[in-house]
C-alpha cells in the first residue's frame, strides 16, 4: 500500500492580502511504500503490528534516490494480531450501545521488525495521507489518527512514544513490557494491555523461591527489553530473597557462532542448573543450535513471555534440551467469533500490492502458495500456481485459525475496547459539565488526541472472557500472568500446559498459584531439580558468605554455646534469653536448670537433719538443765546464762534452715539477720560467762569481793543485750543501705542458673562477721587467761576449748566461702553454723551432761569442794 508521508514542508509563499491573506499549503515531499490494511470511519484507529520477519534496505551511496526497503518472511500471527483489530473495530461498529453514532475505522500498517520502518508507519499514522494540505485560519478537523495500537516490540515503542507524548496523541502497546515505558515524565500518553516487565521479573522471582532456586542464570537480548529486565533481576532478585545470578551474559543479535560458543561454555561450566531467558524466539533459536552441538543437557529453562509459546522451538530436535521449562505467558483469553471472521477473509484482487489491502494478498499468497496476477517471471513455467481469491481456507492447515490460545491477540481486542470506552465516556459528556476549561466538553469534530487521553486514564470495564481492564497512575494494565510448562509427550508431540498464574493482590503483594501435579520435568526422578550455589544452612547454624563471591555462595557455621538460629539460611545466631540455653541441635532454646540448696537433694536433706538434731539436742539439753537446775553443777556455772546461752544454739540451729530452700525476697535478708544476732547473742552470753568466771575468781582473793558487784544478774543481762543491740543495729543499717536480694546468677555456669542472696553490701557482710569475730576472739583470750584457775572455776577451760572450736571453723569459713560457687557456698555457710554450733554445745555442755546423768555422784556440793580441797592442798 503506498502511504504518503514523511516530511511536511510548506510550498509557495503568503499571497497578497486582496488575495489569501492566511491561505498557505504544505506538500508532501516523498512518500513510504508501506505494507498496510485499511477501513474507513468517522475515527480512525491506528495500528502497527509485525506482519514480516525480516527487512532489506537498498543502496545508501545517495548518488542516487534511496530505494524503499522491503519486506519478507511473512508473520502469520502478526497478521492474526492485525485481524484481531478490526474484528474488534468491526465488532464495536455492530454494537448499538457502545459508540452508537460513531464509525470507527482503521489504518494497520507492517513494522517488519525494523525501528526505521515502524517509525515511518507511526509518523504516517499521525500526519495523515493528503498530497496536499490547505492551511486556512481556523486549522480544525479530526486529526489523521486519533490514537495507535502497537507497537509490538519495547525499543520501537520507546522511539515512536517519545514523539507521540509531545503531540499527547495517545499509544495503547499489546505486547512492549519494559517497564522504561511506565516514566509518566518521559511517555505521558502511553499505556498497555500487557503487564509491565516488572512485575514479569518478580513473577519469575516468585517462581524461583517457590522452588527454591536460588542459584540461576540469566541470558537477555541487547536491547531494551532485555537490559531493563537485567537491572530489575540485579537490583530485586537478593533483595526479595529470590537468590543470585551465577552469570548475566548478552545474546548477540544475528549469528556469532564465536559469542554463542563462549555464552554456552559459561553455561556448561557453571553450577546453576536454572537458566533464565529473557530474549526475543530469534535469539533462542541461535542459541539452542550451540546448545545442541555441544549438547548441553540437564538445564531447566525459565521463559520470558516472548518465547513461552514460541511454536518454532517446539520441535523433536529441541524438545530433550527444552522439555519442561517453564515460562511467563501473556494472559490467555477469548474473542467469541473471531474464527469466523478470519474465515471471511478475501483478498483484493483490484488493489494487488498496492493501494489497498496489501496485507491481505501477501497472507494468501503466503498460505496457499500461489501468485496473484500478474505472477513473477517464470512462476507458471515452473508449474506454480496463481491466486483466484476463492481459494478456500478451511482446507488449509495453518495456525492463523487456531483461536484456542489467544494472548497477544486478546491484548489487541482488550487495547481497541479501552479506546472505544474512552470514546464512548467522551460522547456521553453534558455541556457545561465537561472536565475541561469552563465545564467545555470534547465531541467528534473538535476532538484532539490529548482529550482522549483524560478519559482513557478512566477507562474501567470489564471484558466478555471476565477480565477487568483499566490503568493505573503509569499507564500500566492490571498485571496478570499465565504460567506454561512444555510438555514432552510418549508419542514425541508437544503440548504448552497451563500450570498456573500470578497476579497482582495489591500495591505490594503477589500472589502466586501452582499446580506441581500437572508439571512435567525433564529429569530423573520426576522432580523439580536443585540449583544452589551452597546448600540451605540448616537450623542451628549461621551463613558465613565467602569472601569474593555472590551471596548465595557460604558456609555454615555451627551457633556457638547460649545462642542458637530456627531458621533455614540464617544471617546470625541470636542469644537465648537468660532464663534459657541452646538445645544441642542449637535450633531452639530450652530453660536453663536452676541450682539452689533444695530440701530434696542428698545434701540439703542432711543439712536439714544436722540442724534439726542440733535444735533438738539443744531442746534435750535445756530440759534435763531445767530438771536439773538445782543441782550443784547447774547452779555453780550461772544457770541463768547457761539458759540464754542454750537458747542463742537453738536459735543459730534454727537459722540453718532459712540458708536450704529456693532464695525469696523475705529470707535473703531474715537469714543474714537470724545468723548474725544468733550468733552474737550466743557469743555474748559465753564473753560474759567467761567474764563472770574471772570476776568471782577475783573476789575469791583477799579484797576483791568489791569485783563482784559489777557482774550481778542485772549487768549479766544488761551485757547481753548491749552487745546484741549492737549487731542488731548492724544488721538494720546493712538493710536499709543495701539489703541482700533473691540473685539469678548465671555467670557461674553457661546452662545453669544459680540461684542465690547477692550480699547487698559487702562492707556490711564484713561488719557482721568481723563483730561475730571479735567477740568469739575475746571470749578465747579471757578463758584462756582463766584456764589454770582452780577445779571449781574449772568451766573456763570449756570455754577456751568452745572458743578454740568456733574461731577454726569460722577462720576456714572464709576462704571457703568465697571459692565456693552457687549452692556450695550456702552449704558451706550452713556447715560452719553447725559446725560451730555443735562445737559450743558439745564442749560447753557436754561434759555437764555427762556427770548430770552418768556420773551423779559428782554433781554434789560435797564432791565438787573435794575436789576444790584436793586441789588446793595439792
Amino acid at each position: 500500500m503506498h502511504t504518503s508521508m514523511l516530511l511536511l514542508m510548506m510550498h509557495g509563499s503568503f499571497s497578497s492580502a486582496a488575495a489569501s491573506p492566511l491561505l498557505s499549503s504544505c506538500e508532501l515531499q516523498g512518500q513510504f511504500h508501506l505494507n498496510g490494511m485499511r477501513k474507513d470511519g468517522d475515527v480512525v484507529l491506528g495500528g502497527l503490528f509485525e506482519i514480516h520477519f525480516f527487512s532489506v534496505f537498498g543502496d545508501l551511496s545517495f548518488t542516487s534516490e534511496p530505494q524503499h526497503p522491503t519486506c519478507h518472511g511473512f508473520d502469520i500471527l502478526g497478521f492474526r494480531q492485525a485481524q484481531t483489530m478490526a474484528f474488534a473495530i468491526d465488532e464495536i461498529n455492530r454494537n448499538s450501545e457502545l459508540l452508537p453514532d460513531v464509525t470507527l475505522g482503521y489504518s494497520l500498517y507492517d513494522n517488519c521488525v525494523e525501528l526505521g520502518i515502524g517509525f515511518r508507519a507511526a509518523l504516517a499514522l499521525i500526519s495523515g495521507q493528503e498530497e496536499q494540505i490547505i492551511l486556512n485560519e481556523t486549522c480544525v478537523g479530526i486529526p489523521p489518527v486519533l490514537a495507535i495500537v502497537g507497537d509490538s516490540s519495547s525499543t520501537r515503542t520507546i522511539a515512536i512514544s517519545t514523539i507521540l507524548g509531545l503531540y499527547r496523541v495517545p499509544m495503547v502497546s499489546y505486547f512492549a513490557t519494559c517497564s522504561c515505558l511506565s516514566d509518566r515524565q518521559k511517555f505521558p500518553s502511553f499505556f498497555r494491555t500487557i503487564p509491565s516487565d516488572f512485575f514479569q521479573v518478580h513473577a519469575m522471582i516468585q517462581i524461583l523461591k517457590h522452588f527454591g532456586w536460588s542459584w540461576a542464570g540469566l541470558l537477555i537480548s541487547d536491547d531494551d527489553y532485555g537490559l531493563h529486565a537485567a537491572r530489575s533481576f540485579q537490583s530485586d532478585l537478593s533483595v526479595s530473597g529470590g537468590g543470585c545470578l551465577a552469570y548475566l551474559e548478552v545474546l548477540p543479535w544475528g549469528n556469532d557462532p564465536g559469542e554463542l560458543r563462549r555464552i554456552v561454555d559459561i553455561m556448561k561450566k557453571s553450577t546453576a542448573r536454572v537458566v533464565i531467558v529473557f530474549a526475543h524466539e530469534s535469539h533462542m533459536i541461535d542459541l539452542m543450535e550451540e546448545v545442541v552441538r555441544q549438547n548441553l543437557t540437564g538445564l531447566q529453562w525459565l521463559a520470558s513471555e516472548a518465547w513461552t509459546t514460541a511454536a518454532v522451538l517446539q520441535t523433536p530436535h529441541l524438545m530433550p534440551y527444552l522439555g519442561g521449562t517453564l515460562g511467563i505467558a501473556i494472559r490467555r483469553g477469548e474473542i467469541p467469533g473471531l474464527r469466523n471472521f478470519l474465515l471471511e477473509i478475501r483478498p483484493d484482487l483490484f488493489h494487488n500490492n498496492s493501494d489497498g489491502n496489501s496485507m491481505v494478498n501477501q497472507f494468501w499468497e503466503f498460505t496457499f502458495q500461489c501468485r496473484f496476477a500478474p505472477p513473477p517471471a517464470g512462476w507458471v513455467e515452473n508449474g506454480e500456481t496463481i491466486c483466484t481469491g476463492e481459494e478456500d481456507l478451511e482446507s488449509v492447515e495453518t495456525e492463523f485459525l487456531d483461536v484456542s490460545n489467544l494472548r497477544p491477540e486478546y491484548n489487541v481486542y482488550k487495547a481497541v475496547y479501552a479506546l472505544a470506552y474512552a470514546l464512548d465516556d467522551m460522547l456521553q459528556c453534558e455541556p457545561g459539565r465537561g472536565p475541561f476549561s469552563g465545564g467545555r466538553c470534547a465531541n467528534v469534530q473538535t476532538l484532539e488526541p490529548w482529550q482522549l487521553v483524560y478519559y482513557l486514564e478512566k477507562v474501567n470495564f470489564t471484558t466478555t472472557f471476565g477480565d477487568q481492564v483499566s490503568f493505573d497512575a503509569n499507564g500500566d494494565a492490571l498485571p496478570i500472568y499465565d504460567v506454561m510448562n512444555w510438555l514432552w509427550l510418549p508419542n514425541g508431540q508437544t503440548e504448552v500446559q497451563y500450570v498456573g498464574d500470578v497476579k497482582m493482590l495489591d500495591i505490594e503483594g503477589k500472589e502466586l498459584t501452582l499446580y506441581e501435579d500437572k508439571i512435567f520435568w525433564n529429569f530423573e526422578p520426576k522432580k523439580p531439580p536443585r540449583s544452589a550455589c551452597s546448600e540451605n544452612c540448616p537450623p542451628g547454624t549461621r551463613m558465613l558468605r565467602k569472601k569474593g563471591e555472590p551471596e548465595c555462595c557460604f558456609d555454615c557455621i555451627v551457633c556457638s554455646d547460649g545462642k542458637i538460629s530456627n531458621k533455614t539460611n540464617s544471617l546470625e545466631c541470636f542469644s537465648c534469653p537468660e532464663d534459657f540455653w541452646s538445645s544441642p541441635q542449637r535450633d531452639h532454646c530450652i530453660p536453663k536448670k536452676t541450682e539452689f540448696l533444695s530440701y530434696q537433694e542428698p545434701l540439703g536433706i542432711c543439712l536439714t537433719v544436722a540442724s534439726l538434731l542440733g535444735t533438738f539436742i539443744c531442746t534435750v539439753v535445756l530440759g534435763i538443765f531445767i530438771y536439773h537446775r538445782s543441782t550443784p553443777i547447774v547452779r555453780a556455772n550461772n544457770s541463768e546464762l547457761s539458759f540464754q546461752l542454750l537458747l542463742s544454739l537453738k536459735l543459730c540451729f534454727l537459722c540453718s534452715l532459712l540458708f536450704i530452700g529456693r532464695p525469696r525476697l523475705w529470707t535473703c535478708p531474715l537469714r543474714h539477720v537470724a545468723f548474725g544476732i544468733s550468733f552474737v547473742l550466743c557469743v555474748s552470753c559465753i564473753l560474759v560467762k567467761t567474764m563472770v568466771v574471772l570476776a568471782v575468781f577475783k573476789a575469791s582473793k583477799p579484797g576483791g569481793g568489791a569485783s563482784l558487784k559489777w557482774f550481778g544478774v542485772s549487768q549479766q543481762r544488761g551485757t547481753v543485750l548491749i552487745l546484741t543491740s549492737v549487731q542488731a543495729a548492724i544488721c538494720t543499717a546493712w538493710l536499709v543501705s543495701s539489703s541482700p536480694t533473691p540473685h539469678k546468677n548465671t555467670q557461674y555456669y553457661n546452662d545453669k542458673i544459680v540461684f542465690e542472696c547477692a550480699i547487698g553490701s559487702s562492707v556490711g557482710f564484713s561488719v557482721l562477721l568481723g563483730y561475730i569475730g571479735l567477740l568469739a576472739i575475746l571470749s578465747f583470750l579471757i578463758a584462756f587467761l582463766t584456764r589454770n584457775l582452780p577445779d571449781n572455776f574449772n568451766e573456763a577451760k570449756l570455754i577456751t576449748f568452745s572458743m578454740l572450736i568456733f574461731c577454726a571453723v569460722w577462720v576456714a569459713f572464709v576462704p571457703a566461702y568465697i571459692s565456693s560457687p552457687g549452692k556450695l557456698a550456702d552449704a558451706v555457710e550452713v556447715f560452719a553454723i553447725l559446725a560451730s554450733s555443735f562445737g559450743l554445745l558439745a564442749a560447753l555442755f557436754g561434759p555437764k551432761c555427762y556427770i548430770i546423768l552418768l556420773r551423779p555422784e559428782r554433781n554434789t556440793k560435797k564432791a565438787i569442794m573435794g575436789r576444790n580441797t584436793k586441789g588446793t592442798t595439792e
